[in-house]
């Protein structure tokens, strides 16, 4: 198998594992149905399905057959799913992938209780872990949904803080995002067998990718092509959100554009589109888009140098999950 072919049938699986488990027309088979159905719903959703894709791939470098391993690969997407669904409550977030989020099409206390549902689901999709395994599985899944949490507080917190330091924001998106992505990739090495220092520099290589990811949608909630970027362009700048660029911006805004920064931050009632267009060009006058291009792409560059560091038994999967990746980096939306 070569080219994509790796990926397109492994998300095959991945989509035919999930609807078994999480049947449709079912809701799991079990009762109440308002506590089941909110999970076959928002797993029915668009998701991309990278991060059990990129277990998948991991555990493929060393080990031949990574369908061995859906049931595990599935509880990353269950559990990133779940804490979705409560980020959408506390966002108060009225879409998840263009469809109604969970809470709004239910309530907010059947959310709850649905993710609740979700974490122990998770749990349940690790089991058949081998037994010598299982422990560490386990161990390294905690302090990975603990460190999600964390990262969650934290941008919470921010919401209510006058100023926000770049090292702050790069570790909150740290914990929120990129431990889960490095999480995925571990895992996959670890159940394939591979050295403890091959899944360490996975780890590494997915922290560091994932960082880079969520200052690429940062930019490109800015600065893409509408037509392309599939939702609103400006989301955070008319949110106010403490992104990686108002940060900068904030830091480096002087005279007449500071003035006029902290003017649309202040503003309670505006025209969005006004808004936007207005704070996009003071980050266009102070050269945002660039510094967060060359942030982004350093963490890219040290993704790949650990990557690169890479012990591995199939060249196939290898290259193909160094190209799957170099595509995301490229996306457009």
């Amino acid at each position: 198998m070569t080219g994509k072919s790796h990926a397109h049938a492994l998300l095959g699986k991945l989509e035919n594992y999930i609807q078994n488990e999480f049947p449709v027309d079912a809701g799991i088979g079990k009762s109440p149905r308002e506590l089941y159905e909110p999970i076959t719903y928002i797993l029915s959703l668009d998701g991309k399905r990278i991060r059990p894709l990129l277990s998948l791939l991991a555990y493929g470098i060393y080990k031949p057959n990574p369908e061995a391993i859906l049931s595990q690969a599935v509880a990353i997407e269950v559990f990133h799913n779940f804490t979705l669904m409560h980020d959408d409550i506390m966002d108060d977030a009225p879409l998840r992938r263009g469809k109604k989020a969970v809470h709004m099409k239910w309530n907010n206390n059947v959310a709850i209780l649905s993710g609740d549902v979700m974490l122990v689901k998770a749990y349940d999709l690790l089991l058949p872990t081998e037994a010598d395994k299982l422990g560490e599985v386990i161990r390294l899944f905690n302090k990975t949904a603990a460190e999600v949490c964390e990262g969650q507080q934290f941008d919470m917190n921010f919401e209510t803080l006058e100023s926000v330091h770049e090292e702050e924001y790069l570790d909150m998106i740290r914990l929120k995002t990129a431990v889960l992505v490095g999480f995925a990739l571990q895992l996959g090495a670890l159940l394939a067998g591979a050295e403890k220092s091959d899944a360490q520099k996975l780890y590494d290589f997915g922290m560091n990718i994932g960082v880079g990811f969520q200052l690429k949608d940062d930019l490109l909630d800015v600065f893409a092509d509408q037509a392309k970027f599939g939702k609103q362009v400006g989301g955070d700048i008319i949110s106010n959100k403490k992104t990686f660029l108002l940060i900068k911006a904030l830091e480096l805004a002087e005279g007449e554009d500071a003035e006029a920064l902290n003017y649309w931050l202040a503003q309670t009632e505006f025209d969005k589109e006004e808004k936007v267009k207005a704070v996009r060009r003071i980050y266009e006058k102070l050269g945002i888009k660039a510094f967060t291009e060359a942030k982004m792409n350093s963490y890219f560059e040290a993704g790949f140098a650990q990557y690169e560091a890479i012990h591995y038994k199939n060249e196939d999967y290898f290259l193909e999950l160094k190209k799957i990746t170099q595509d995301l980096i490229h996306r457009e939306k």
